[in-house]
């Protein structure tokens, strides 16, 4: 099994963020292992929270990991506090690439057409340049809106502008990239573009093409931390050897499971206990 390093905030009252992905990475069979970008009291929607950025501590331990010879397989980046967070980030993915260490970026920046509390368009350059390393990127549509510069529709994109899109993104370094929570020709989806080469650290079946585009159907209850689980799952089977559009489907699938069968938790901010349906990985 692979090592795997994630880079993401540690929130205390939800199942969000490193909380959610750590249990699922665990059960996977991937030792995984965590530099937190933040310590978050609770999710932003209960209206009080507090946040204790943690660039000094990371900026700290990763040149003692350096001098131990610490090494990982993959690096899943999450959610940034700061332009010097980000930088910070940004440095330490591109000297892990450059030894083989596959990157994993989710480019956490918005949602519903716009950017998060604190979030700023120096942040979503950085989020630029950061997918410059990137094996697979997988921003949702309002973050992959903001990284190529394309406005956002409620009603969605058709089928050309959404390979547009995921071009765009590829032009910008990734060598691959998924957009969830797309809307496509009227259909709810995850589209995708393979690289146009093999990848160390992962399978494509790069003879089905270039693109690839997922349908599914939208149950209408809204989870904090699902993005966070799909990234989740997604990296972990990534990283058991199977294909990309296999990898993206099994994610899907698992979050519309964990999502239909929490549906009547009455405080939807908290997230989903993945502790208690580690069975539907």
């Amino acid at each position: 099994m692979k090592q795997i390093l994630l880079i993401n905030d540690v929130v205390g009252y939800s199942h969000v963020g490193m909380v959610a992905m750590l249990p699922i990475l665990t059960y996977l069979g991937h030792p995984t292992y965590n530099l937190p970008t933040a310590l978050v009291s609770n999710t932003l929607d209960y209206g009080q929270f507090n946040v204790l950025e943690t660039t000094e501590y990371m900026r700290g331990t990763i040149p003692v990991w350096r001098k131990l010879g610490f090494r990982f397989d993959a690096v899943c980046t999450g959610l940034m506090f700061s332009e010097e967070q980000a930088r910070l980030v940004s440095d330490f993915c591109a000297q892990l690439h450059r030894e083989g260490t596959t990157i994993f970026v989710d480019p956490i920046m918005g949602d519903a057409g716009r950017l998060y509390n604190g979030m700023t368009e120096r942040q979503v350059e950085l989020m630029r340049e950061m997918l410059s390393v990137a094996d697979l990127t997988f921003p949702n549509y309002t973050e992959a809106c903001y990284l190529t510069n394309m406005p956002y529709r409620e009603e969605g994109l058709s089928w050309q502008e959404a390979k547009t899109m995921l071009d765009r993104i590829v032009q910008l370094g990734a060598k691959s990239a998924i957009i969830t929570s797309a809307r496509v020709e009227g259909h709810s989806c995850v589209i995708g573009r393979r690289s146009s080469e093999p990848l160390a650290g992962f399978q494509q079946n790069l003879a089905e093409g270039p693109y690839f585009r997922l349908d599914y159907e939208e149950i209408p209850v809204l989870f904090h931390g699902t993005g966070d689980i799909f990234s989740a799952v997604l990296v972990g089977h990534l990283m058991k050897g199977e294909t990309l559009r296999e990898s993206t489907q099994t994610a899907m699938n698992v979050v519309s499971q964990l999502i239909d069968r929490n549906r009547d938790l009455p405080d939807k901010c908290r997230g989903i206990p993945i502790e208690q349906c580690l069975d539907l990985l």
